[in-house]
């Protein structure tokens, strides 16, 4: 059974910074590309950024670009979202994702607030 599990948020005043995790089991980790998404308060689910499968190739949303890297650990099967300056609106639930499985955790909740 394929299993995310994402940890690391949390509140977080404006500047600040968060290093989500997500932990992935069930499936053979280093074979699937991983993507992270955000639902923002009132929103519906955008994808932020992606990796490959080799975390070779990468890309994150215009609008977190330069703020938010994307990496991953195919040897501990870890999928890592490292958040910096951080604003008000990045408050939401951060995702772990992997399409080609319809996969998705439970989410971790990230609240940028002062």
């Amino acid at each position: 059974e394929v299993h995310l599990v994402e940890s690391g948020g949390g509140l977080v005043q404006p500047g600040g910074s968060l290093r989500l995790s997500c932990a992935a089991s069930g499936f053979t980790f280093s074979n699937y590309d991983m993507s992270w998404a955000r639902q923002a308060p009132g929103q519906g689910l955008a994808q932020i950024a992606y990796i490959s499968r080799s975390g070779g190739a990468s890309s994150v949303l215009d609008s977190v670009k330069g703020r938010f890297t994307i990496s991953r650990d195919n040897a501990r099967n870890v999928l890592f979202l490292q958040l910096n300056d951080l604003k008000p609106e990045d408050t939401g639930v951060y995702y772990c994702v992997q399409n080609t499985l319809s996969a998705r955790g439970q989410g971790t909740r990230v609240i940028v607030s002062s």
